[in-house]
């Protein structure tokens, strides 16, 4: 690429981090008529996890969820930072492999949260998270010499259809470390979504999903979560 053509792609990056979110739906609305992908943020790296790429922020096509998965009897599982980079390592890897766009998520001690697109069939929510957590199980059980143990007792979604609904559970998955007690700023913790969205978002996008009021919505999440132990941990 010549230096000017390198000088109008960075002047073109520069306009589009200035748009708003209803600005950036109608610029991936006119690309997608052009069939030319909507993806110019750069892909973000942390550590040696591989991240999914740039926040969409969409409502349309094979469906849109919230999910919520819990261990069985609301058990500590994953109470340290390599079970946690495992299970977050393993939800970016089927998430990949099933189709989905991750947009937030959040991973604790005895359940986890994401918000996630189904850009192929939405069907397959089911036969992801058992492959999810089939593997997560077996990688878990090896490490404490326990092989049949139960880990996962259940997960439960729900459709998003609405914007304002579905901006508002963005908002509610990115601060969930917050509501918990864990962290005082959400991008403070590790296994969440919230440090990821800043760093790849706009400013403004950033300003508007964090602007949405989440105090009324229903979401389950009655649990009691425990801060991960980091000690002999790397990364």
């Amino acid at each position: 690429m010549s230096n000017h053509e390198n000088d109008s792609w960075q002047a073109i990056l520069k306009k589009i981090a200035t748009l708003d979110s209803n600005q950036l739906s109608k610029l991936d609305a006119f690309l997608n008529q052009l069939k030319i992908s909507g993806d110019f943020a750069v892909t973000s790296n942390y550590g040696e996890t591989d991240w999914p790429r740039a926040p969409v922020h969409r409502l349309e096509g094979k469906g849109t969820f919230i999910v919520t998965a819990a261990t069985l009897h609301k058990q500590h599982h994953f109470r340290t930072a390599e079970s946690l980079n495992n299970l977050q390592q393993e939800l970016f890897a089927k998430a990949e492999q099933y189709g989905w766009q991750l947009e937030a998520w959040a991973l604790f001690s005895n359940h986890y949260h994401f918000v996630g697109h189904a850009c192929e069939d939405a069907q397959s929510l089911s036969p992801m998270l058992s492959h999810l957590h089939s593997n997560v199980a077996a990688w878990l059980n090896r490490r404490e010499g326990k092989p049949d143990r139960q880990i996962w007792h259940n997960f439960w979604e729900t459709e998003l259809t609405f914007e304002k609904s579905y901006l508002a559970r963005l908002n509610y998955v990115h601060h969930n470390a917050v509501k918990h007690g864990l962290v005082a700023q959400p991008n403070e913790y590790r296994w969440c979504s919230a440090g990821w969205f800043e760093r790849t978002a706009s400013k403004s996008q950033v300003k508007t999903i964090y602007g949405f009021k989440t105090d009324r919505l229903n979401v389950l999440d009655a649990f009691e979560v425990l801060m991960p132990e980091l000690e002999g941990v790397k990364g």
